[in-house]
């Protein structure tokens, strides 16, 4: 009997579980189906971006290069072997990702390298991370650290004028009134703190902002389709430019 009683009181707990966790999915179906679908698109525009990035930063072969709060897998696509240093917080990035590169991995902040001397790296590079560093402070904080540790470098954020939204997969997002980002916000905190943390705190970084923080770099617009999808402060140290 006891184990009679424990199963049938079990069982109905099990069914809620699982009819909540059907619930679930499908309610949020939406993110996986958006992250499918943009996954062979974020692969092909990352494999063109370092295209680009390797073609006007002229990376040479085993290059010392600083990637501030990226992942090893965008470096895939890189055939040059390259002698690279992640920097991320703690626990983010991740470190088993097979690689081709030499990688160190180093736990900070990267509005505050303080490991690091000037000019330590030939190349600083950061992809779709600036737009996460805070307000105008950090900003201007992470910008004068790229400046200080890199000869050259290479800074690209999103575009708020692409139609889907790059980190909530919404459709035309900016373009909501106020009141309803915020519905969606307080619907999405409850089921997903984390994601909607870092949602709501992404801020997008428009090509004047850029020429503000990145005064001497080159600013280029990547697109796909003919439309804006992200933007590219670049600078080519005077060394390494042709004659």
């Amino acid at each position: 009997m006891p184990q009679e009683s424990v199963y049938t009181t079990s069982k109905p707990a099990t069914l809620v579980r699982l009819y909540r966790g059907v619930l679930f999915n499908l309610k949020y179906a939406r993110l996986h189906i958006w992250q499918a679908v943009l996954r062979p698109v974020q692969s092909f525009a990352r494999a063109r971006r370092m295209s680009a990035f390797l073609s006007q930063l002229k990376v040479k072969e085993n290059a010392n290069i600083l990637d501030l709060g990226g992942q090893p897998m965008i470096w895939s696509s890189v055939d040059k072997k390259l002698n690279l240093t992640i920097l991320n917080l703690p626990g983010v990035a991740q470190q088993h990702y097979p690689s081709s590169h030499s990688i160190t991995y180093v736990e900070g902040d990267a509005c505050n390298v303080d490991a690091y001397p000037d000019l330590s790296f030939d190349i600083v590079f950061s992809n779709s991370v600036i737009e996460h560093v805070g307000d105008d402070e950090k900003l201007q904080a992470f910008a004068r650290e790229v400046m200080r540790l890199g000869r050259s470098y290479w800074i690209q954020t999103p575009s708020r004028y692409f139609p889907i939204e790059a980190h909530s997969g919404m459709p035309f997002w900016w373009l909501y009134p106020q009141a309803l980002r915020r519905y969606f916000i307080s619907r999405w905190r409850r089921k997903l703190p984390l994601w909607t943390e870092m949602i709501e705190g992404t801020r997008f970084i428009d090509r004047s902002q850029l020429r503000t923080l990145f005064p001497k770099a080159q600013l280029s617009t990547e697109r796909l389709f003919g439309i804006p999808k992200s933007y590219v402060a670049s600078f080519l140290a005077p060394e390494v430019r042709e004659p």
